[in-house]
């Protein structure tokens, strides 16, 4: 049923949509100061909405890109998203006023907001059941962790250190997300799948030690599923908190030079790239454990980010990123995504993640604005980090309490 070169195609062309999407998300991170010269001295607020209102965009898209998928098909929809996506990478880039930089942020969030969707709907159809987890890691971990780097590094190093004009950095992104559009309409061939390759997708997917019966009335909002929510956006938030704040703070509070953060903020995608990879394939070996190995990268999450703002030589934050890089997000997303959609009958898996994937991003619309805010209020962005740190360990407690302590003994004796 499944040819090895057509899902092999969609994975390579998944993997370059999230790069160029997380080029486009880093890129002005390690060149905040020159952007808010360039604007007449914007506040650190006002930058942080910068993210925020992409973000904003981008999580308000989740719902309604899944209608727009569900009834056009993925190619129908991501063909014309990228298009605008460049189109919002263009406006920005030849922005002079803040309102202008705002309209640019909010096209591109609005544009990338079908991605989430298209990606695990295409995932979902065409990838091998035995290789889902590793797909994805592949696909949005890797891929991710790709663009982090190029955006963080390339900007630092271009602007930061060979004063290059930062509009020129937007303009790049629109011809690589023009290159990626280009790659969607070679490889990605059909929009919609036939009802009997779904029939079939359903019965090779179903897992009975797993997944729910779709008559046992799962409910969404049970208290298992907000802790869930409740879980993502923690994650969520301290990693949008370090992606976008974390090179201005090395700068601005830790002495660090601007060609030099660029290099530093990357260590967390680059240690999240094999991260990704080793849990993803743990996971697929060993379901019966991916509660302890939850609540494992919850706390190692939590140790970590505090350690990027509290360490007693450049050293301890070096370890402490790679640390999070390899235990943090991009490892914790593989095992979420896999427990969420096996715990919920089938016919709500899609509505299970959109939920799931609503409240993660909806701290990414949060911690860049409200860091900067407390940066403006106090002169010091530490507050902010300490406020991702607090939110992972109650998520942590959280999960111990409503989720591993009843499950997990029932996965021991299943």
């Amino acid at each position: 049923m499944f040819t090895s070169n057509n899902y092999k195609k969609i994975i390579v062309a998944l993997v370059f949509g999230w790069v160029a999407i997380w080029i486009y998300r880093t890129i002005l991170t390690p060149i905040y100061p020159q952007i808010q010269d360039a604007l007449g001295n914007a506040s650190n607020a006002e930058i942080g909405l910068i993210a925020s209102v992409y973000f904003f965009a981008y999580t308000g898209m989740q719902i309604p890109a899944g209608a727009l998928v569900d009834k056009f098909g993925q190619k129908t929809v991501l063909i014309p998203a990228f298009i605008g996506f460049a189109v919002g990478a263009v406006v920005l880039g030849t922005s002079t006023t803040l309102p202008q930089v705002y309209i640019g942020s909010l096209i591109a969030g609005l544009a990338t907001g079908s991605y989430y969707g298209s990606a695990y709907s295409l995932s979902a159809k065409h990838v091998p059941k035995e290789k889902k987890a590793f797909a994805n890691a592949v696909v949005i971990n890797s891929g991710s962790a790709v663009g982090m780097v190029i955006g963080l590094i390339g900007s630092s190093v271009l602007v930061g250190g060979l004063n290059v004009e930062w509009n020129w950095m937007l303009y790049g992104t629109a011809l690589i997300i023009l290159g990626v559009t280009f790659v969607f309409y070679i490889n990605i061939k059909s929009d919609k799948q036939p009802a009997a390759m779904e029939d079939q997708t359903a019965k090779t997917t179903t897992d009975t030690k797993n997944v729910v019966k779709e008559d046992d009335g799962v409910s969404l909002f049970s208290s298992k599923h907000l802790t869930i929510y409740f879980v993502y956006f923690a994650v969520c938030y301290g990693y949008y908190m370090i992606v976008t704040w974390l090179p201005s703070f090395l700068v601005a509070e830790k002495g660090f030079a601007q060609s030099d953060v660029g290099y530093v903020s990357a260590l967390v995608a680059i240690a999240g790239i094999p991260g990704a990879l080793i849990f993803a394939r743990i996971l697929d070996r060993r379901q019966q454990d991916r509660l302890k190995y939850i609540l494992a990268l919850l706390i190692i999450s939590t140790v970590m980010i505090g350690l990027t703002v509290y360490y007693p030589s450049p050293w301890i934050l070096y370890i402490a990123l790679i640390l999070y890089g390899l235990f943090g997000k991009l490892a914790i997303d593989p095992v979420l995504i896999t427990y969420v959609s096996d715990s919920v009958p089938e016919h709500k898996t899609a509505k299970a993640l959109g939920l799931f994937n609503f409240f993660g991003m909806a701290s990414s619309v949060v911690a860049p604005w409200l860091t900067g805010f407390i940066g403006d209020t106090t002169s010091s962005q530490i507050i902010g980090f300490y406020i991702g740190t607090v939110l992972l360990l109650v998520a942590a407690l959280l999960f111990f309490l409503v989720i591993y302590l009843r499950d997990g003994k029932n996965s021991q004796h299943a």
